[in-house]
């Protein structure tokens, strides 16, 4: 445990519960997080998360923008439903990049458990997206992928990091829960 994975893990909460709560201020909170854990990656050697917190930082600042003038008349956005046809490509984009990057970790680098990383680093992209359009089923896409990160966490030991993933699955719950409120109040 270092002082970059404390600091990620206290950033981390802080930011999943200001985006459940649809908080701006969630996003560059998010930017502190990830930049934290783009040095406790490296670290552990699971390079596909070291390199998914670099892309989290450019989808906080594209988030932070997006939620304060990314809405019709360039003002803030509200929670809706993401169709059929975004959910079905995003499936597919999000199985794809699990693959090649999967293989590319696999027969280029020493990266521990590099077809779950890899997956894991591929779903979070597309929840990241999700969320950073207000969509709903980020949400969805967030507590699948909480639950893989948890055990992979465990079984490289970083246990801090285990447990701020099974707080984010928690606060995943809320945000569903939350957001799907929100969707129910602007339907009626």
């Amino acid at each position: 445990m270092s002082g970059y994975e404390i600091g990620g893990v206290a950033f981390g909460i802080l930011s999943v519960w200001l985006i459940a709560r649809q908080r701006v201020l969630g996003w560059p909170t998010g930017i502190v997080n990830v930049s934290l854990f783009i040095v406790v990656f490296h670290q552990a050697r699971l390079y596909a998360d070291m390199g998914l917190q670099v892309v989290y930082v450019v989808l906080c600042a594209y988030g932070w923008y997006a939620w304060v003038r990314g809405g019709p008349g360039h003002g803030a956005l509200v929670v809706r439903r993401a169709s059929s046809i975004l959910l079905a490509g995003l499936g597919v984009a999000g199985l794809g990049g699990a693959a090649l990057l999967g293989t590319v970790l696999h027969y280029h680098t020493d990266a521990s458990l590099p077809f779950v990383d890899a997956a894991t680093a591929s779903f979070s992209l597309v929840a990241q997206v999700l969320q950073a359009r207000k969509y709903l089923e980020n949400w969805v896409v967030w507590i699948v992928v909480d639950i893989v990160y948890v055990g992979m966490y465990l079984y490289k030991a970083l246990f801090l990091t285990a447990g701020l993933y099974a707080v984010f699955l928690g606060l995943a719950v809320v945000g569903l829960r939350a957001w799907r409120r929100s969707v129910a109040v602007q339907s009626t």
